[in-house]
């Protein structure tokens, strides 16, 4: 199917590596020009080189803050004069989750929590509007987490601003209708450098990559019996901000592996 991407521009926050990089890798096969955005330089020049292999002269990858509005506004510009003054699709990708229960998470990380969950989706959002309405059929599509609606004790501080981001995109949605679709996908497990380091600490430096995930997927009663893999939401993604989806707006799509337990 054509997803009707060919000779768009595509901006991708936090696309240095995971789903981010796996989002733009995908999003230029489906011709696509692409713009990438991150804090580390070195991990910057190593994705921009990554993705020229797939499309040469394709991508811009510029240093930015997502959390700055300055620097957001900055890297709107530079994508405007270098695509053309539009942006077909926005993907809001920057943003980790925090390890923390009610007793143990401060005032300080609280705020720290929020601002990040909030501001990574509020400013690239206000900065790329303006480019969003110049384009024929824009859509942003935001990375949240099944946190938003199913919380876990021992992320408490994630899971309620993974809730109240969700609540904002669904406002969005209306507000931004009928010209801007804003949809989103909500995280399972998925295979990441955060995993990785967890995998790095493990108590038993015997257990193999595949039996410490193998176990993880068992713990976590995942119906696949796996983690997903960046690409999985990465094509959901794709979808959700493609023409193919025209009729889609508002919506949240589950990509968990199963491991939801409402309706």
């Amino acid at each position: 199917m054509d997803l009707g991407l060919s000779d768009s521009i595509a901006v991708v926050t936090g696309g240095t590596s995971g789903i981010g990089l796996a989002t733009a890798r995908l999003l230029l096969g489906e011709g696509a020009r692409v713009a990438i955005c991150g804090r580390d330089p070195v991990k910057l020049a190593s994705a921009r080189e990554q993705l020229n292999t797939v499309k040469p002269g394709a991508v811009l990858a510029e240093p930015c803050d997502v959390l700055d509005s300055t620097a957001m506004a900055g890297f709107a510009a530079k994508v405007a004069d270098w695509g053309g003054g539009h942006v077909d699709l926005l993907v809001n990708n920057a943003g980790q989750g925090r390890v923390s229960t009610f007793a143990n998470t401060t005032d300080a990380q609280w705020r720290e929590e929020l601002e990040l969950k909030f501001f990574s989706q509020i400013l690239p959002i206000r900065a790329f509007q303006p480019l969003l309405t110049a384009a024929r059929s824009p859509a942003i599509v935001a990375v949240n987490s099944l946190l938003s609606l199913q919380p876990e004790p021992h992320m408490v501080a994630t899971s309620a601003a993974r809730a109240g981001v969700q609540n904002l995109l669904k406002s969005l949605a209306t507000e931004l209708a009928p010209r801007i679709r804003v949809n989103s996908i909500l995280l399972g497990l998925v295979d990441s450098n955060q995993w990785q380091r967890r995998f790095d600490a493990r108590a038993d430096k015997n257990q193999t990559r595949e039996q410490w995930f193998t176990a993880l997927a068992h713990d976590k009663e995942i119906p696949l019996q796996r983690l997903g893999v960046p690409d999985e939401p990465a094509r959901a993604i794709i979808f959700l901000g493609s023409p193919a989806a025209s009729y889609i707006t508002g919506a949240s799509l589950e990509i968990s592996g199963g491991v939801s337990r409402f309706i």
